[in-house]
């Protein structure tokens, strides 16, 4: 909350704000946010105008995140930019604006936490990666690639083909698989 009752109602008065307030909750997506307790700084500049108060600056936090290729955790950061108008009690802007459209200073007070989810939100990516070029995981056993040998590869035959296999002696799962069938059709 920042107060509001310093800067006035006259148009053109400003003062800054700088300060690192402790998250009061978890802020972000599913796979990434700005955890609990994580310092926030903020560079503010608070600028009356005539209709409200106009707050510009900057929003750090620290990040921690899940990568959605390999599953590994991993810390980032998130800068965001904020040029917000909260309007006055009463103001043309508050009466001409549905609930939800613009912020509003209450009891001249400024809440910034609904701003910096909403930001924190639209900055944050829905896919996020540990790395640029993140290999991912090996579809067939899970192994992260980064970590696994040159040439990691599985072997998999379409079944279709088992038996064109079978018969040039190519992959014994395949023979076995051919011979099965051989036998139930003998059975029958």
């Amino acid at each position: 909350m920042l107060d509001t009752l310093s800067l006035g109602r006259g148009p053109g008065s400003m003062r800054t704000v700088s300060r690192v307030v402790p998250a009061p909750s978890r802020v972000g997506l599913d796979l990434i946010g700005i955890e609990k307790g994580t310092d926030v700084e903020f560079d503010l500049r608070l600028e009356a105008v005539s209709e409200g108060v106009l707050v510009t600056g900057s929003v750090r936090a620290d990040v921690v995140g899940s990568c959605s290729r390999c599953l590994e955790p991993f810390d980032d950061s998130v800068d965001l930019h904020l040029t917000e108008l909260f309007a006055y009690p009463d103001s043309a802007t508050e009466e001409t604006t549905e609930e939800g459209e613009v912020y509003r200073i209450v009891d001249d007070e400024i809440d910034l936490e609904p701003v910096i989810v909403d930001a924190v939100g639209l900055e944050l990516p829905l896919q996020p990666l540990c790395s640029d070029d993140c290999e991912g995981l090996c579809p067939e056993c899970g192994v992260r690639l980064a970590i696994a040998e040159s040439g990691h590869a599985h072997e998999t035959m379409d079944p279709r083909w088992a038996g064109l296999a079978a018969k040039f002696g190519a992959g014994s799962d395949a023979s076995n698989a051919t011979a099965d069938a051989s036998k139930n059709n003998e059975e029958k």
